[in-house]
């Protein structure tokens, strides 16, 4: 067994309460020896999935910091409020809500759209109710929480919170620190069968998002910054222009992530026309032989 701490990757951590994101994921950083970044803020009172990027995953950012989040939420109200009233408001605030970032909010106080896609009493008792609830990123729970308070005419207030899922990445497949340590620890002593179920592939994100398999002969364009060509796509899924996409070889490694310059349906995999530009390049140059000329897109 060798000494391999993998330097590129997805690792998804049980942040507990108390320290902040950035702290988390600088421990995970300073725990690995590698350059790591966080998709998703989690404040400090907040535990729950946080996923850390390792080296050049964290070109991944704008993917992950993107796609949807669910939580587990304590929500205490400041006077006495009967269950179906809950439910009846819950379900008001299901759909596209407007909300401001909070005071102490490190981003601009502008008003925002941003969509609850469920919001689910999951049980009550005396002033006390735990909701569950899936929300477009950037969802603020704390104001969601106030503002189901005024809606019912009592007032109310988050108690808790903790992250269950962030995009595909569910709590069930999150790691702690000590863990991490831990299999970190094995991995220098030779034994790194534990580190490497941790640390996830890049293209492990490719499961949220449209993917598109290309050509071998494709490939080395692509990651030159070349556009892609329907002649260079073996199969796609279906995505609309302007969608983000996961561009794979037929091996299953992530070449890059890009953006739909059409719909899949106006380029069928073979046909000529341009398909999608590469954004963020994972695959080095040189991997895959170069069969392109230097003005053609293929």
């Amino acid at each position: 067994m060798t000494n391999t701490i993998p330097k590129h990757g997805l690792l998804v951590l049980d942040k507990p309460r108390g320290p902040s994101s950035h702290q988390v994921t600088a421990w995970a950083g300073d725990i690995l020896g590698a350059r790591v970044g966080h998709a998703g803020t989690l404040d400090p009172g907040v535990s729950g999935v946080l996923v850390v990027m390792i080296g050049n995953a964290v070109r991944l950012a704008p993917v992950l910091l993107s796609e949807d989040k669910e939580y587990i939420a304590v929500i205490r109200f400041h006077g006495n409020v009967r269950e179906d009233a809950v439910q009846r408001v819950a379900k008001e605030f299901t759909g596209r809500i407007y909300q401001r970032p909070p005071l102490k909010s490190a981003v601009a106080r502008n008003l925002r759209i941003r969509t609850v896609h469920a919001l689910d009493v999951v049980e009550m008792s005396g002033r006390r109710a735990v909701l569950r609830i899936t929300c477009d990123a950037g969802t603020y729970i704390r104001s969601l929480c106030h503002h189901m308070g005024l809606a019912l005419g009592c007032g109310a207030h988050m108690e808790e919170l903790r992250r269950t899922r962030s995009g595909i990445f569910p709590e069930d497949s999150a790691h702690t620190l000590a863990e991490l340590k831990d299999a970190t620890d094995l991995a220098r002593q030779g034994d790194s069968r534990a580190l490497a179920g941790m640390i996830l592939p890049p293209e492990t994100v490719a499961g949220g998002l449209p993917t598109v398999i290309v050509r071998d002969s494709a490939v080395d364009a692509l990651c030159h910054g070349a556009a892609l060509a329907g002649v260079g796509v073996v199969r796609q899924d279906a995505f609309l222009k302007g969608d983000v996409v996961a561009m794979l070889t037929s091996k299953g490694e992530l070449v890059c992530i890009g953006e739909a310059i059409v719909s899949s349906s106006m380029v069928p995999p073979g046909t000529h026309g341009l398909v999608a530009a590469p954004r963020s390049v994972f695959l080095a140059p040189g991997v895959y032989p170069r069969v392109w000329r230097k003005k053609i897109r293929v």
